[in-house]
């Protein structure tokens, strides 16, 4: 039977939805078990279940140059608002956080590179003399002493974050020499790790070039990072944002992770699937959840500024106008921004975003503190 034949359960006996931190105000049904609630409530509007468990991508006819499905072969063109999420809360759900604060953020960097290259140094210094930019010309001229210099700022970053009272999660690459995306050794990476992992921040994977397809990469991968940092890694994210719907988040669960955060579109900023709070995904090929928390993309730098050519101001409103959203509908925020983007106005953009939710009071966090949260909630189980 395909996805498009198979009937709508009436009744789904082992919900998990109640652990993502969901509470029910009022019963519908004083007969029902609170557990089942949640996923009945959603499946009565087939609009919203369909966007919620993305059927279209089951059998998408149509993806990008990396595999991807684009919101621009979606049937579903406002993004910019959490249909699924709206409509729970709605129906009488909602989403506590620590210390009530109004919503959360989580804060994500996906490092794909760790060394800027000479040549592309010394590129940049001739841009700035040509255009008679000279600060910017001795500014790149000191980024030749080394080759970490600017992107391994790990410190900075974290600086930044501890100035509003957060913390956020680096998903480092593993890798060979060889690979496609190959860029930098893990193992040079131990001292930053352990010491990112000690202070309270997050280590996870981001899965290479092919993974999202291969669950023994994920799995070796993710034991391989583990040896570095010594530490369990819970949380994944694939390296272009590639996914293919339900597969990856099967694979993923295989390998033993407690969180995705890949779904989100490329080329667009916004709720993929409806969805602005934590969820466990719905296989609707086996018609059983998937043992995993996805905590879906919203907001990523190179979308806005890559895909979406936006400048500055354009870019700010769109980005303030999701937080108030969110904020509305006591949602999880997560923005990506990779390290390589710190520098100048892109790294202002960036703390632009944590004093705005700072002066709102949002709780600033990594996926790992959001998963552990809401599994630790004190709500409906089955």
């Amino acid at each position: 039977m395909s996805v498009d034949e198979q009937p709508i359960p009436n009744r789904y006996t082992r919900c998990r939805w109640a652990q993502i931190g969901f509470r029910p105000l009022w019963r519908k049904n004083p007969m029902t078990d609170d557990t089942v609630m949640i996923l009945e409530l959603v499946r009565q509007e087939q609009e919203i279940w369909d966007l919620f468990t993305r059927k279209e991508e089951y059998h998408a006819k149509i993806v990008d140059q990396y595999d991807r499905f684009p919101h621009y072969a979606s049937e579903c063109r406002n993004i910019f608002e959490p249909h699924a999420s709206k409509y729970l809360l709605e129906h009488g759900y909602q989403v506590e956080y620590p210390d009530d604060r109004p919503f959360a953020v989580c804060l994500t960097h996906d490092i794909d590179e760790i060394y800027k290259s000479n040549g592309a140094k010394s590129i940049a210094v001739l841009r700035h003399l040509c255009d008679a930019r000279f600060s910017e010309c001795v500014h790149s001229l000191k980024e030749l002493r080394s080759k970490k210099i600017p992107w391994w700022n790990f410190s900075e970053i974290m600086a930044v974050e501890e100035k509003y009272e957060a913390k956020s999660s680096f998903y480092f690459m593993v890798q060979d020499p060889g690979d496609q995306d190959y860029t930098y050794r893990i193992e040079d990476c131990e001292g930053i790790i352990k010491g990112l992992c000690d202070r309270g921040w997050e280590v996870g994977l981001h899965g290479g070039h092919t993974a999202y397809t291969d669950p023994t990469e994920i799995r070796e991968k993710k034991e391989r990072l583990e040896k570095v940092s010594e530490k369990p890694v819970v949380g994944y994210r694939n390296h272009f944002l590639r996914m293919r719907v339900p597969d990856t988040w099967e694979h993923i669960v295989k390998a033993g992770f407690e969180y995705d955060t890949t779904l989100g579109y490329a080329d667009c900023i916004g709720f993929r699937n409806g969805m602005c709070h934590p969820f466990r995904p719905y296989n609707l090929r086996t018609q059983q959840e998937i043992d995993i928390f996805e905590i879906p993309l919203t907001i990523m730098d190179n979308t806005l500024f890559g895909y979406m050519n936006l400048n500055f101001r354009t870019a700010w409103e769109l980005t303030a106008q999701f937080i108030d959203t969110i904020e509305r509908f006591n949602g999880v925020l997560t923005v990506l921004w990779h390290n390589t983007n710190f520098s100048g106005d892109m790294g202002r953009f960036y703390e632009k975003i944590l004093s705005y939710c700072r002066k709102k009071d949002a709780w600033m966090t990594t996926g790992a503190d959001i998963t552990d949260w809401m599994n630790r909630q004190n709500c409906l189980r089955p």
